[in-house]
């Protein structure tokens, strides 16, 4: 294994510990990915305050939401062949050997580490989570990655002179992202709990609540 930044292995362990039997639960459907775990401590709201729509049209999207404010879209794609190919197995068994960046963002620091690690590692169980959470988003090699992004279906809506880029990645529970914002997109969590539009440069954060693999798409 190729090494990277110093004591980047030990600051792994929300990740690395994403399928390590006998930690956090497992559910029918999960993938072979651990649910639950550090961020079980953290309730959910009771009501989230983002609309949902189903069946939305093309024209209700530009007129409601595209440049006012987030929606979750639900019944849009069928993206199940693309799910199990996403599943821990054949993930492993597709790009194990693959290498990944990594990158942290929590409430002390958001930097990006250039952490040779494969994926067939970070799937491996470390003991505790420590300050720092690093997980795998973007800086995917699309050449390397080709054959599952091809399987994906996103959603059918776009915006005027725009072009769409994949962001892939894998976090562990209690992982995410502070306060921020950049141009508009949809975020898919294949394995988690969110499907989301999100307008330009809309201030959001985000908090994986379980152990999610996910897929953005940006609008640029």
């Amino acid at each position: 294994m190729a090494r990277g930044p110093a004591g980047g292995s030990a600051r792994l362990a929300a990740l690395a510990a994403l399928a390590r039997p006998g930690s956090g639960s497992w559910e029918a459907g999960g993938g072979g990915w651990r649910l639950g775990g550090p961020a079980e401590a953290v309730a959910e709201e009771e009501r989230c305050t983002v609309e949902r729509r189903a069946d939305l049209t093309y024209a209700e999207f530009m007129q409601q939401y595209a440049f006012l404010r987030p929606v979750i879209l639900q019944g849009l794609t069928d993206n199940s062949r693309f799910r199990a190919l996403c599943s821990r197995e054949r993930l492993l068994a597709s790009f194990g050997d693959n290498v990944v960046r990594l990158s942290t963002a929590n409430t002390y620091s958001y930097r990006k580490g250039d952490s040779c690690y494969t994926l067939r590692i970070l799937t491996r169980g470390l003991p505790s989570l420590l300050a720092d959470t690093l997980y795998f988003f973007g800086d995917n090699n699309f050449t390397e990655w080709a054959s599952l992004f091809r399987h994906y279906s996103p959603p059918p809506f776009r915006l005027l002179g725009t072009t769409p880029a994949y962001s892939f990645g894998i976090a562990g529970a209690g992982s995410g992202v502070p306060f921020h914002w950049h141009g508009p997109g949809f975020s898919e969590v294949i394995y988690g709990r969110k499907v989301l539009y999100f307008p330009d440069r809309w201030w959001h954060a985000t908090l994986n609540l379980d152990t999610s693999v996910f897929i953005s798409t940006f609008l640029g």
